[in-house]
């Protein structure tokens, strides 16, 4: 069984047990939902650092948990896949969970800033890691065309990070496009670095197929 399934079925079960509404009638841990969930200001003041990782393994409803988990196996397969044929399998899979986890991490710091006076801000969700994750699917084919929305990868990482910069100012909503900006800037700055230190193939790879531009979409 591949390290992404594994880590979706860890999440799924982690969900439903802190989440009684993700699944109705299924039995739960009381208290545990919050116990998990990314606060800044209890971080602070108690000294709970693990929220920071935590606070990837619960969601707020299916529909979130379904998202992240469906990102998680579509783009978490490939990034393996690609770690695989540039570092070997037996760096691959340690540097996905190194990869998957910091993100969460990470992506997280600049909330954390951001509110950690504020009593009344509180986060779950695998996002930062999981588009973290999506990066890899760019690098790897930067001109290859997404299904939805249909654009090719490349574009829709820049549209997406102006989309997140944008509405994370706005603050208009629940979404924490915070982690999705700063878990993608990471996911590349990672594959960068791990590329020039193991491996910068990856990178002429990307810098060859960039420069040759993109082709017809086939879908």
């Amino acid at each position: 069984m591949s390290l992404t399934i594994i880590i979706c079925i860890i999440t799924a079960i982690v969900s439903v047990a802190a989440n009684p509404r993700i699944f109705q009638g299924m039995p739960h841990v009381p208290g545990l939902q919050d116990k998990l969930s990314f606060i800044p200001y209890v971080i602070k003041r108690e000294g709970e650092w693990y929220r920071f990782l935590s606070h990837g393994f619960v969601h707020a409803s299916m529909g979130h948990l379904f998202i992240n988990l469906f990102v998680l196996f579509q783009f978490g397969l490939h990034t393996t896949s690609i770690f695989t044929r540039y570092f070997g399998q037996e760096k691959a899979g340690t540097l996905f969970i190194l990869f998957y986890f910091t993100a969460i991490i990470v992506a997280s710091i600049y909330s954390y800033f951001k509110h950690q006076d504020n009593p009344n801000y509180t986060a779950v969700g695998a996002s930062g890691g999981t588009s973290a994750i999506i990066t890899s699917y760019v690098i790897d084919g930067p001109w290859e065309w997404f299904v939805f929305p249909p654009v090719p990868a490349i574009v829709m990482l820049v549209g997406y990070l102006w989309y997140s910069n944008d509405m994370a100012k706005k603050g208009r909503d629940n979404i924490g496009h915070d982690a999705h900006f700063y878990g993608m800037v990471y996911g590349v700055a990672f594959i960068a670095i791990v590329s020039l230190n193991l491996n910068p193939q990856l990178l002429f790879d990307f810098w060859g197929q960039f420069i040759l531009g993109p082709s017809m979409p086939n879908f």
